[in-house]
C-alpha cells in the first residue's frame, strides 16, 4: 500500500522569540507546521499491457495469393484491401450462376402467365418458384466467395509482418498478418481478495513500464471482474490507457498504483514527528505552543507513507510540531526553534 500526497507546503518554523517571565531557552529544535493536503491511498500492484483490439488476419476461403496490397508496419483503415486471393475459378463459377439466375428467372416469369391462364397446375408454378430461389441463393453464394476473397481489415490499426507471398495456397487456418490496434492499450492485473470492496469501474492508474522508465502514464479502470479466482484469492481488474505515441506496446510487464480513494484537505506532518507509535493507529507528537512551549499530544495516525503521515485526530493544520531534538525535550520546557532552513529536509519537494 502506498500514499500519495498532492497539493500544499510543509512550512519550517521560524525562530520564536524568548518568553515573558522566563529564561531564555536554551535547547534548540527544529519543527514543522502541519498543513492541509490532498491524499491518495493507493494499491500497488504488477500487470501486463495488451491490444486494444488484435486478429490474426485470415481468408474466408482456399485460394493462391494474386496480390498483397500492405506494406508492413503501416497504419490501415478499417476496410482497407490487405491481401487479395486469384479469382478466376470464383468469377467463372459466379458467371454461371447468373446465367442460371437468368434462365429461371424467365422460366417463373412465364410460369406465373401459363398459371394465370390455368395451362398450368400450381405444382408446375411451385417447382419454378423453387428454382428461382434456389438460383437467387447460388449467385449469392458465388458473389460472397468473390468478396472473401478480398481480405480486408476488420478495424483500423497497425499491419503485423505478412507470412504468405504471391502465388503461395492459403487455406482457412494460414494466418497471412497480424492487425492490432494501438491507439489505445489495456492494462490487466489481479488484485488481493481484500481489496474488492474498494476497486471499481472509473479508479484511474499510474503505469510504468521497464522501455519509458522516465515516463508515467494514466489509465482508468473500465472492467472489475464479477467474482474472484478460487486458486489465486484474486480479482481481475482491467483499465484503458490512451496512446497516442504508441510507445506502450501489448505483452509489456506494467508496475501500476490503482487509485483507491482520495481524501481531500487531510492533515498531514513528517513521519518524523511522531515520538512515540503506539499500539494500532495512535502515536503521540511533541506540539510547539505559545512562547515556544512544548507539550505532548496523542494523535490518531491514518494513511503513510515513507517520510509522511496522515493525521485523523488530536491535531490540526497550522499547529508546529517538533521533527528534530525530541530526545531532548519534554512536556512544558521552552524551546528555541531553529532556523527555517533547518526544516528543508522535511518539506516536500516543489513541483
Amino acid at each position: 500500500m502506498v500514499l500519495l500526497l498532492m497539493g500544499g507546503v510543509w512550512s519550517g518554523c521560524k525562530p520564536g522569540a524568548e518568553a515573558g517571565g522566563g529564561g531564555a531557552p536554551t535547547i534548540q529544535v527544529v519543527a514543522v507546521t502541519a498543513v492541509r493536503q490532498s491524499v491518495e491511498e493507493t494499491l500497488a500492484v504488477v500487470g501486463s499491457l495488451v491490444a486494444n483490439e488484435q486478429v490474426e488476419v485470415r481468408s474466408e476461403s482456399d485460394g493462391f495469393v494474386e496480390s498483397i496490397l500492405f506494406r508492413e508496419g503501416e497504419d490501415v483503415k478499417e476496410g482497407a484491401l490487405l491481401v487479395t486471393l486469384d479469382e478466376t475459378r470464383l468469377q467463372a463459377a459466379l458467371e454461371e450462376s447468373e446465367a442460371a439466375l437468368q434462365l429461371s428467372q424467365q422460366t417463373y416469369d412465364r410460369s406465373r402467365e401459363l398459371l394465370g391462364a390455368r395451362l398450368i397446375s400450381n405444382q408446375e408454378f411451385d417447382q419454378a418458384a423453387s428454382r428461382l430461389a434456389a438460383d437467387e441463393a447460388a449467385v449469392a453464394g458465388r458473389r460472397r466467395a468473390v468478396e472473401e476473397a478480398r481480405i480486408r481489415a476488420p478495424f483500423a490499426g497497425v499491419v503485423g509482418a505478412r507470412q504468405v507471398s504471391p502465388g503461395q495456397l492459403v487455406t482457412r487456418a494460414t494466418t497471412l498478418t497480424w492487425l492490432v490496434d494501438l491507439d489505445t492499450v489495456k492494462v490487466e492485473f489481479n488484485v488481493p481478495e481484500r481489496y474488492v470492496g474498494r476497486v471499481r469501474v472509473g479508479q484511474s492508474v499510474e503505469i510504468r513500464v521497464a522501455a519509458w522508465r522516465d515516463r508515467q502514464f494514466r489509465g482508468e479502470v473500465f472492467f472489475v471482474a464479477p467474482f474472484v479466482e478460487p486458486v489465486t484469492r484474486t480479482m481481475l481488474v482491467k483499465a484503458e490507457v490512451p496512446n497516442e505515441e504508441r510507445l506502450l506496446k501489448p505483452g509489456m510487464f506494467a508496475n501500476l498504483n490503482l487509485t483507491l480513494e482520495v481524501r481531500e484537505q487531510a492533515v498531514v506532518i513528517p513521519e518524523a514527528a511522531l515520538s512515540q507509535i503506539l499500539d494500532g493507529d495512535r502515536a503521540t507528537v511533541m506540539v510547539v505552543g505559545a512562547e515556544d512551549t512544548v507539550s505532548v499530544r496523542p494523535v490518531r495516525v491514518g494513511l503513510r507513507l515513507p517520510a509522511r503521515v496522515e493525521i485523523l485526530e488530536g491535531l490540526e493544520a497550522g499547529e508546529r510540531v517538533v521533527v528534530e531534538g525530541l530526545q531532548k525535550v519534554a512536556p512544558g520546557m521552552r524551546v528555541m526553534l531553529a532556523p527555517e532552513a533547518s526544516a528543508a529536509p522535511y518539506l516536500p519537494a516543489k513541483t
